[in-house]
């Protein structure tokens, strides 16, 4: 009995070491089957193909603008400041008024030149009868032609320092010089001026000019009497104006071109110094090339694009035109029925074959 529950005990056991070793040896084999793959699964798994998204060139209208920054300005502006240096007597204008040209503004003290006018009034009227009593004397001998020519000429002094009092009184009276309106006074009655003194600005606000710059290389794009639109900030409401003048010269800095356009202003809204976002509206080209800006890629010397030749991706260097919100014309480097990688641009190399995700 004893040796039959020992040969049981034994039997177990190994039954047990049995079942262990088969579960370790299935493990051990499938983390085998897991890491090292067939040779078929090795054969048939190859490169994986980049899905992009293409775009095929077409020809279509496109709206030729120009978009620039620009600044309203008077159409004439000018500091109102005396010639001469005096005391201001009376103020006939209100701040932010309008006045028409030759309005009287300011009045400086003039009683000093009028008595000083007055002077030299008598003192001519006594050389004059001074000159008629020697031409008299003169006719029979009773004086010398010197004398006489000297008189003579004492008049003619007389006469041209009243002129130049006369221009003196004239400086006392400051007029517009055109019709505007009027800035804020900064002198009051009784202030004593000189000529480096602002009393207070005159500008013209209708029309305006606006100043605005454009790339260089629309110096033949543009032309004097095309038209403009634009906006500044806190209105909503477009307004146009049309180029009067442009500069002839690019600037070295910027490599732009400035250009000046007239814009009426009836309403009196538009205000000198407002920022001003500029519309160019050129004429319309029929058969532009344009495609999504992204698939263009920006580079140091020059702009390419990846275009499909045969399956396999090309890098294509081209030149490019007007911009949109989302396109940009190809001016150069592109045909119509070309087809243009627009995504995965950056993962692309020459040569690499091309499978489509979507083609536009």
């Amino acid at each position: 009995m004893a040796i039959t529950k020992k040969t049981v005990r034994t039997i177990l056991i190994l039954a047990v070491a049995c079942i262990a070793i088969f579960f370790l040896y299935k493990k051990i084999a499938g983390s085998k089957a897991s890491g090292e793959p067939s040779a078929q699964n090795a054969k048939s798994s190859g490169p994986k193909l980049l899905l992009t998204d293409a775009w095929v060139v077409k020809t279509g209208l496109l709206n030729q603008t120009i978009e620039a920054s620009g600044t309203l300005q008077s159409n004439e502006e000018v500091e109102v400041k005396p010639e001469i240096n005096g005391r201001i007597i009376k103020l006939f204008f209100k701040e932010g008024t309008n006045v028409r040209k030759g309005d009287m503004l300011v009045k400086l003290y003039d009683e000093d030149l009028k008595a000083q006018l007055q002077k030299l009034k008598l003192q001519q009227q006594l050389a004059k009868t001074t000159l008629e009593r020697q031409e008299n004397l003169l006719k029979i001998n009773g004086i010398s032609q010197q004398d006489v020519d000297v008189t003579r000429n004492q008049v003619s002094a007389y006469q041209a320092d009243m002129e130049y009092t006369q221009t003196q009184l004239q400086k006392t009276e400051l007029r517009a010089p055109f019709s505007g309106k009027l800035g804020l006074r900064n002198v009051s009655e009784g202030a004593i001026v000189s000529s480096a003194t602002i009393i207070t600005t005159l500008q013209q606000i209708d029309p305006l000019k606006m100043d605005f710059a454009v790339a260089e290389k629309y110096r033949n794009a543009v032309k004097v009497g095309d038209q403009v639109i634009f906006n500044v900030a806190g209105d909503r409401n477009d307004y146009k104006g049309s180029i009067y003048a442009i500069d002839p010269k690019i600037d070295l800095t910027t490599r732009t071109m400035k250009l000046r356009a007239i814009v009426p202003n009836n309403s009196g809204v538009l205000f000198p110094g407002s920022f001003a976002k500029v519309k160019i509206i050129l004429k319309d080209i029929p058969d532009a090339m344009m495609i999504p800006s992204q698939a263009v890629i920006p580079g140091t010397r020059d702009k390419k694009v990846i275009i499909a030749d045969q399956g396999v991706a090309k890098f294509v260097v081209v030149e490019t035109g007007q911009r949109t919100e989302s396109s940009v014309q190809i001016t150069n480097g592109l045909k119509p029925g070309d087809t243009v990688i627009t995504t995965g641009i950056l993962q692309l190399k020459p040569g690499m074959p091309l499978k489509y995700n979507k083609i536009q």
